[in-house]
Parts: C-alpha cells; structure tokens; sequence
C-alpha cells in the first residue's frame, strides 16, 4: 500500500510551495483560480439552461481551430492561436443552433454531432498535415500549469494577465446584465417580453463562454475545461437556490480548489490542472453527502418523519431565483 500512496512530507507538500517556491506556485495557484472561478461564474448559466454540454462541445472543436490558424499562417503566437480557437468556438455555437433550430434533431443530438464531427476534423487535418502542424497534444487535451513564467520587466506571467483581463469581463458583463441573464435563462417568453431579447443573450452568451474556454485551454485542456465549467456551479447549486449565492459560493470553491490541487499534485506527483478538478470533484462529493440538503440530511429526516426535506430537495439546475 505504503508503494502505491506516497508518504505525506507536511513540509514539501504544505510548507514549502508558500515559503521557499512562493514565486512558482503562487502564480500557478493564481492561474488555477482564475481559471475554475471564471469558469464556474459562466457554468452556473449553462447548468440552468440544462447546455452543459456546449462547453464540451466548444472546448472540442478548438483543436481545428488551432490546427487551421497555423496552417493559414504559419505561425504558433498566442493571438493568432487564439482568434483561431476562438472562431473554431463561435462556429461550433452556430452550427449547433442551426442544426437545432433548422431540423428536428433535439439540442444534445445537435450537440454530439457537432463537437465530435469538429473534432475529427481536427484529428484528420493533424494527421493530414503532420509534418507542418507543431502542436503539443498533451497540453491541448489535459493542459499545463507549470510553463508559467513572469519576465524580468513583468508583473505577471502574460497568461494569467489574459485570464485576469477576461475575468474581470466575466464578473462585469454579470453585474451589468445580472437581471436579463437571469430572466431569460428560466423563462424565454417572458423575457422576450420584458424586452431582454432571448435568442441575442443566448448567442452573447456563447460567444462569451467561447472566450473563457479558448483563454483556459492552455492551462487546463480541452478535457479538463469541462469540469471546470460545471462543478463549482454544480456544487454550489447543491448547497442553495438563490442565484446570487450560488455565483459566490462558485468562486469559494474555485479558490478551494486551486489551493487543494495544489498540495494534492505535490503530495502524489501529478499533473497539477488534473489535482484541481479532482479536489472539485470532492468538495461536490462533500456538498452532496454533508450539505444542508444532503444525502445525510435526507436521511436523517427520514429517520424523523421530516418527509418534506426530500421534497424539498435542491438538484443541480434547480436554483429558482
């Protein structure tokens, strides 16, 4: 057993990366948070608009999209990568509302066929064009958190100013627009007629949760940006009801998960962007087992005669205000 768990070094694994390598993995701590706050904030829309599943699509079909923008110009620099990545996703939000809308192929069936017929395309043109597309696989699928490096005259390595910059958009667009997002993503009717325009605030939307995706791909792949996307919504969507809340609960856990991945990929010695997804998935496991409307509590009350909690209880997508 003592072979296949490593010896917890309190030292190593705690002390160490806030004292001795503050410089390193602050910033990579830093970058996690922002990544998985980010994410979160534009999930929770997604969970209760019952889309999850566009954010995988979206993170998919970035692959050709990288793939297309270096052979058009033969370049790897981060613009170009990005606006390639970033109209791969656009495209991805457009074709997946065409197929809906102009067939009577349900939303997730439009979904599979796009991500994964963008991702093949990807795959084919990689493999067509081997020779001339340099792209890092492993970091396209599952990320990479330690290249982060800040230049002698930088204040901050230039990626986590990117992802800073776009979180700082995210959190305005819904302070700003706090009433039409939440309108429209329970009731489209009665948003169109409050004059909040459904159809334009999806696609805003999208185009919004394409952005975020393409500045996380880097550090988190295009696997990883998935969970990212859903489980500090899912998580906190289990603990309340209130929107609001559930937008703060959502940057809670991220920076709890930044922090636990942390010290969980030096303690084992894996891929740090993999160990933030694993200490969200257990802080889900935890909200759903211990929190106040929990498996425990349920059965508890059960054991009371307090039927009415089971009634009550709140599922993810289930937030009402």
């Amino acid at each position: 057993m003592t072979n296949l768990i490593p010896v917890f070094d309190f030292e190593r694994v705690v002390v160490s990366p806030w004292t001795d390598s503050i410089d390193t993995y602050g910033w990579m701590v830093l970058m996690a948070f922002l990544v998985t706050a980010t994410c979160g904030l534009v999930g929770n829309y997604l969970i209760l608009r019952r889309m999850a599943l566009v954010g995988d699509a979206i993170s998919h079909s970035v692959l050709p999209g990288l793939a297309v923008a270096y052979l058009f110009t033969g370049a790897l620099s981060v613009p170009i990568m990005f606006a390639g990545a970033l109209g791969a996703g656009l495209l991805t939000t457009v074709l997946i509302e065409f197929i809906h809308t102009r067939s009577r192929i349900k939303a997730d069936a439009a979904i599979g066929i796009t991500f994964c017929t963008l991702f093949a395309l990807g795959v084919v043109i990689i493999n067509v064009f081997a020779s001339r597309v340099h792209l890092d696989t492993d970091c396209v699928l599952y990320g990479e958190l330690s290249y982060l490096s800040r230049g002698a005259n930088e204040i901050a390595p230039p990626e986590v100013l990117v992802m800073g910059g776009v979180a700082i958009v995210v959190v305005l667009l819904i302070t700003l627009f706090y009433k039409e997002l939440l309108v429209s993503s329970f009731d489209a009717s009665l948003s169109a007629s409050l004059g909040f325009p459904p159809k334009f605030i999806h696609l805003a939307l999208m185009a919004v949760l394409s952005i975020v995706i393409v500045s996380a791909f880097e550090s988190v792949g295009a696997i990883l940006v998935i969970a990212t996307l859903i489980l500090p919504g899912a998580t906190a969507q289990l603990i309340s009801t209130r929107l609001s809340v559930c937008l703060w609960l959502s940057v809670l856990f991220a920076a709890l998960s930044a922090v636990l991945g942390l010290h969980l990929s030096l303690w084992i010695g894996s891929s740090m962007a993999a160990a933030v997804v694993v200490s969200g998935t257990g802080l889900f496991v935890l909200a759903w087992l211990f929190g106040p409307h929990g498996v425990l509590r349920r059965r508890l009350g059960a054991r009371e005669g307090e039927g009415g909690l089971e009634k009550d209880e709140p599922q993810a997508g289930a937030v009402t205000e």
